[in-house]
């Protein structure tokens, strides 16, 4: 149906042999990219790619590849990451209860999981989504090493999240958005994936920040709010204390 939705997540400072080829997915990790440089060499893989796919890119969409999830888990899981990435407050944003289903979309090696399994609680469930099959494979060691035993960690399709209609209450995508190819064709299996009264978040880095991909990649908040509205939700520009991102959450309502 959809051509590889999306080329995902990635906190990107460009790690020797992390490859060129273009992501298989639809919105899977976590960006966070440094400057000098990785970001130079970053951009000299992604002109290359541009050359050869051009037409092939939404606009905004950032294509990557993050294979090999313990090299990445340096970058991802870099502890001075906490300063701008503020998870505490994302994740209160989330708004997540007790007992409610999360999807963390392009989960990446897990930043988010812990605090999630603790904001749902036993009776909650939270779902580790990303396409590559070796950040699953970290992923599913993270949540048995930490005794997370309310997290599951799966591989999904590039073109479709792999989520039941009406199966979440709410799902998490960070710093992945602007690896999102055909957001107008991705977006709407996310809504469909809500329950009535979910919502989707996506925090994802401004114009100005000082991490996160060429300025050329990334996406105003006003138009992520375009995409989750044209995808029948109500959204909101949120008001957070975040230095480098923007929150954009989308409402599922009625029935």
């Amino acid at each position: 149906m959809l051509r590889p939705v999306i080329a995902l997540l990635a906190l990107s400072a460009a790690l020797a042999g992390c490859g060129s080829r273009e992501a298989t997915h639809p919105t899977m990790h976590e960006d966070g990219h440094e400057h000098g440089h990785e970001q130079e060499h970053e951009q000299e893989q992604e002109q290359e790619q541009e050359q050869e796919h051009e037409h092939d890119h939404h606009a905004g969409a950032m294509p990557h590849r993050f294979e090999n999830a313990d090299e990445w888990s340096k970058v991802f899981d870099e502890p001075s990451r906490d300063a701008w990435q503020k998870p505490d407050e994302v994740v209160t944003l989330v708004a997540a209860a007790p007992g409610m289903t999360v999807a963390d979309l392009g989960a990446g090696t897990g930043y988010f999981l812990a605090r999630l399994s603790k904001a749902v609680g036993p009776t909650g469930k939270v779902l580790g989504l990303d396409v590559e099959p070796d950040m699953v494979r970290f992923m599913t060691e993270r949540a048995a090493k930490e005794k997370l035993g309310n997290v599951e960690a799966r591989t999904v399709k590039v073109d479709d999240p792999g989520l039941a209609a009406q199966s979440v209450d709410r799902i998490l995508v960070v710093d992945t958005w602007h690896h999102v190819e055909q957001r107008d064709r991705y977006v709407p299996w996310l809504a469909r994936a809500l329950r009535p009264g979910g919502t989707v978040l996506v925090v994802d880095f401004t114009m100005e920040a000082q991490h996160g991909p060429p300025v050329k990649h990334r996406i105003a908040p006003e138009q992520v709010a375009r995409e989750l509205e044209a995808a029948g939700l109500s959204p909101t520009i949120v008001s957070e204390a975040l230095p480098d991102q923007y929150v954009v959450r989308g409402e599922k309502r009625g029935g």
